[in-house]
């Protein structure tokens, strides 16, 4: 075979037709004046879309944080202020860091090393190393000049009062919102609005040129609260001592402005600091004067017989018959502590006879009782917008039994809350009135109360419960020296399972100087086990050196004789219930 180079192939030497020739010409000017005129209205017309895939590699709208307000107490001085903090972030695929970079830096900042080399390890776009550290740590790292890892401003909350202010405070999230207390309940004025500017960055996140401010941020407003920081401190100190001293469970203090409704202190045990929450717990969370609810026992007593004078049934003179300490009803059995036999209406009130109480109730129609507890506000939340509060139990009237009505005019088969009492007893504090009660700090004339009681009878029932503070009464370990105390004991057992136990909740609620009361201060001990458990003994003494440092603090006048006070026996204080 003979061979044939390629060059002189017949194959080439044959002509294409020239319409093809003409048609490919025609094919590919069409084709590039289509790219010409695509290329010219995108460039020349309609640009933004290019523009937009552009800016989209390069420019970034970045969130500008607003400050939270701040909270202070009714003098000023600061409880939550937000410091500024950086946070530690990363973009994982362009972190460069050697494994003794890496140990070196968990270590400086303490995190776990296992933890962050997941994080940097992840296929994320954006990671956070570590949240909210102190601005001197953010040098110390910045110093050391990790590769890949950058630093964002934040703020971070401080309270400088700790634990003393943490359950009326609560606290704030890794974000700088709300979670607890005043910061949620307030959360939208407190945090403001967030700003927002354009900025150019580059590929590591660095910012090459601030654009422009698309909006600025819009500050959060402070908030003033009620709360007095010098009384705050007097009731935790007091109760935290008294929870101590009696080993109890719990316990919770209140502290009102009877002329304003203003919540001066509101402290619990257990506690927290909400600078440190590492080792937090729901136990210590709880803001147990709002949110837990406890049968009050003997300090609901005032209210059965504040009734009953209302209605004309009793006056404080009337004469009941207490002996033999003990009442049936039905199938069940009321009993006193004490035996004490004929009694008048102040002194079942004084000496905090079950019995007493339960004949004088025996007298009105459970409607009339429902309607003047439901009057003073138990049974329903008191609205303050404080998250978690609750509203008791108090069941309608027509379930009521005889017996449910009696022990109701002592305490037992109702529930209340902390606040709730120290709200109600604003009645006998206020000539039978009743304020609604504020968190933040009232500038203009208090609004006007709710009339529950006449004036009459809320002066009568003062005068019994001045004599339950006086020796011979249950509660002479509540005296001021200086000024007239007038209050109630109150000791019930707890329920656990529908069966009564031999727990008991200690409580007292009273106000001063009972010549014109100024405050009112509540107290609830929850399972005191120290060898005493009645209101007189355990939560009596609380609301005496709260008062007194209270009062001295508002320099209010005392209205008695600035004498040694005369410490009942001990056969006395064995009758606080």
């Amino acid at each position: 075979m003979q061979s044939v180079r390629f060059s002189r192939s017949p194959l080439l030497s044959q002509r294409l037709p020239a319409w093809r020739q003409r048609l490919l010409l025609w094919l590919l000017l069409l084709a590039f004046s289509i790219l010409v005129a695509r290329s010219a209205y995108l460039q020349g017309f309609h640009n933004d879309f290019l523009g937009e895939k552009g800016r989209a590699r390069y420019e970034r709208v970045i969130d500008i944080s607003a400050t939270r307000g701040r909270v202070t107490d009714r003098h000023g001085d600061v409880l939550a202020v937000s410091t500024p903090v950086k946070s530690l972030w990363a973009i994982p695929e362009d972190v460069a860091l050697t494994p003794a970079e890496a140990r070196d830096l968990s270590k400086l900042i303490d995190v776990d090393l296992r933890e962050m080399n997941h994080k940097l390890a992840s296929e994320r776009d954006f990671v956070y190393i570590k949240r909210q550290i102190p601005p001197e740590l953010a040098e110390r790292v910045a110093a050391r000049k990790y590769g890949g890892i950058h630093f964002q401003d934040e703020y971070r909350r401080y309270y400088p009062a700790g634990d003393v202010t943490a359950h009326m405070l609560g606290f704030t999230g890794s974000e700088d919102a709300g979670q607890e207390g005043i910061e949620l309940a307030f959360n939208s004025q407190l945090a403001g609005k967030t700003g927002s500017r354009r900025v150019i960055k580059d590929r590591r996140g660095n910012i090459v040129e601030d654009v422009e401010s698309i909006r600025p941020p819009r500050e959060g407003k402070d908030i003033v609260l009620a709360l007095d920081g010098k009384i705050q401190f007097l009731a935790y100190r007091y109760l935290q001592q008294a929870i101590s001293e009696n080993r109890a469970k719990a316990g919770g203090i209140v502290v009102l402005d009877t002329q304003t409704g203003e919540i001066l202190a509101l402290a619990n045990s257990p506690t927290y600091n909400p600078n440190n929450r590492q080792r937090l717990v729901g136990a210590q969370l709880r803001n147990r004067a709002l949110t837990d609810t406890y049968e009050p026992g003997s300090t609901m007593k005032p209210f059965a017989i504040a009734l009953a004078l209302e209605e004309g049934k009793v006056r404080p003179e009337t004469l009941i018959q207490t002996a033999p300490g003990k009442l049936t009803i039905g199938t069940a059995t009321i009993s006193d502590a004490h035996v004490h036999g004929l009694l008048t209406v102040s002194q079942v009130i004084q000496k905090s006879s079950n019995v007493g109480a339960a004949k004088i109730a025996g007298q009105m129609t459970p409607a009339e009782m429902w309607a003047m507890f439901n009057s003073l506000g138990f049974g329903s939340p008191l609205k303050l917008g404080f998250p978690g509060e609750v509203g008791g139990r108090l069941r309608p009237a027509k379930t009521w039994k005889p017996i449910e009505q009696a022990t109701m005019s002592y305490g037992h088969g109702i529930s209340v809350t902390l606040l709730q009492m120290a709200h109600a007893y604003q009645v006998f504090a206020r000539n039978g009135d009743l304020l609604p009660l504020s968190l933040v700090r009232i500038d203009a004339p208090p609004p006007a109360g709710t009339s529950v009681f006449s004036a009459q009878t809320a002066r009568e029932v003062r005068a019994m419960l001045e004599l339950a503070v006086q020796n011979g009464g249950t509660a002479p370990l509540a005296q001021i020296s200086g000024y007239r105390v007038a209050g109630k004991t109150g000791t019930s057992h707890k329920l656990e399972g529908g069966v009564y136990a031999n727990k008991y909740v200690s409580s007292f609620v009273g106000f001063a100087p009972a010549s014109d009361p100024r405050l009112i201060v509540a107290v609830m001990i929850d399972e005191p086990s120290g060898g005493k458990h009645y209101g007189g003994d355990v939560a009596a003494p609380v609301f005496a050196g709260v008062m007194a440092g209270a009062l001295r603090s508002l320099g209010v006048a005392p209205d008695a004789p600035l004498a040694p006070l005369q410490i009942a026996n001990a056969e006395l204080v064995k009758e606080g219930i």
